[in-house]
């Protein structure tokens, strides 16, 4: 059986990729070049990446190639992330790369290329029913990035290490002798490494500065533009605490007049929701019932402990209600990803949420 996986240099699909060759299926690896840009010191981290994958796939001993989907990476996923931060809001890359890039364009080269099965390195798992589960190590599982995926492209995908720890994965790599054993997990939004994110989006956006104020309408402060701030931001906005001396958080924005809102403390009123609407609602599976209120639980941002939650689907709509657990800074823009024990069900992208 024939599977093409997706390198990306990194440790997690290296041991992929070497799980699989163990097996004995025909391996193929892959490397997937989505953004040519240059950093700060003019080193394309692209061509390490690939570097690495070469010399993995020799010490795996499995044929390997590059293909270039830095046209489709900028029309399908880099374009509603400029949008969406031109309309205030805080995007998640991720989830799109995964939507639009891995699991659409990668998928379809890995059929033309008549694999039975494409992987990757993503820590989640499924079944026979092509149900989304929880990776096995908890601080890993990256179901909440892989939620806009659907059945049908889960039942052609496999995840050689969703039922290992990372720390199995790197003693796996260190015993194969895998050249990235001991690569440091890259970090930050995909596209951007390790560079400076208010530097490279002023590439691309033109900044429009205004002020900073308290609920009750001080100026406190210059904000350099809304884009660059999420809710609940406490580091980079330039001002001291004030009064008791508690240190001021982003609470809210405020488009039409191009005001951030900032108030003290982490607890802040303003920074917590008891309910939110989330739209472009997609399910892995079936959907859920239409008008139904719906127990189950959900993440609002990555790493969250999973929140009680009631869940209501009109239409693509989507609405939480958190009962007894308000829940602090959730966010437009960022996902809302619903689950049923270790089952990833779906989600929404937020739109709005209910003080």
């Amino acid at each position: 059986m024939r599977v093409v996986v997706g390198m990306s240099g990194g440790v997690d699909s290296a041991v992929s990729a070497l799980l699989l060759k163990r097996q004995g299926y025909d391996v193929i690896g892959i490397f997937m070049n989505n953004w040519e840009e240059e950093d700060e010191e003019g080193v394309c981290t692209n061509e390490s990446d690939w570097r690495d994958v070469r010399d993995v796939c020799d010490v795996i001993g499995i044929p390997y190639y590059s293909v270039n989907f830095a046209k489709e990476y900028r029309e399908r996923v880099f374009s509603l992330f400029l949008s969406e931060y031109q309309a205030g809001r805080t995007p998640n890359p991720d989830v799109l790369c995964n939507r639009e890039i891995k699991f659409k364009a990668f998928l379809d080269l890995a059929m033309q290329l008549e694999a039975d099965k494409m992987a990757t390195g993503h820590f989640v798992r499924t079944d026979d029913a092509g149900r989304l589960l929880r990776g096995v190590d908890p601080n890993k599982d990256q179901s909440y990035f892989l939620y806009m995926i659907h059945r049908e492209q889960l039942l052609k995908s496999l995840f050689p290490v969703g039922h290992l720890t990372k720390r199995q994965v790197r003693e796996i790599a260190e015993e194969a002798g895998l050249p990235v054993s001991k690569k440091k997990d890259s970090t930050g939004v995909c596209f951007i490494g390790e560079r400076n994110f208010k530097s490279f989006l002023k590439n691309f956006l033109p900044a429009q500065p205004g002020d900073m104020v308290t609920p009750e309408g001080e100026v406190v402060g210059r904000h350099d533009g809304l884009m660059y701030y999420t809710l609940g931001q406490r580091r980079g906005l330039g001002i001291g605490g004030r009064g008791d001396g508690r240190s001021f958080f982003v609470v809210d924005k405020d488009l039409k007049n191009n005001r951030l809102i900032v108030g003290q403390g982490e607890d802040h009123p303003l920074l917590y929701s008891r309910a939110c609407t989330a739209g472009q609602a997609t399910f892995i599976g079936q959907p859920l019932p239409e008008n139904t209120p719906c127990r189950l639980t959900a993440k609002f941002r990555y790493r969250q402990p999973d929140q009680p939650v009631t869940v209501v689907r009109t239409g693509g709509q989507l609405r939480f209600t958190y009962g007894d657990h308000p829940q602090r800074a959730v966010t437009p823009g960022q996902s809302a990803v619903i689950y049923d024990g270790d089952v990833c069900l779906g989600g929404g992208i937020i739109d709005s949420v209910e003080r």
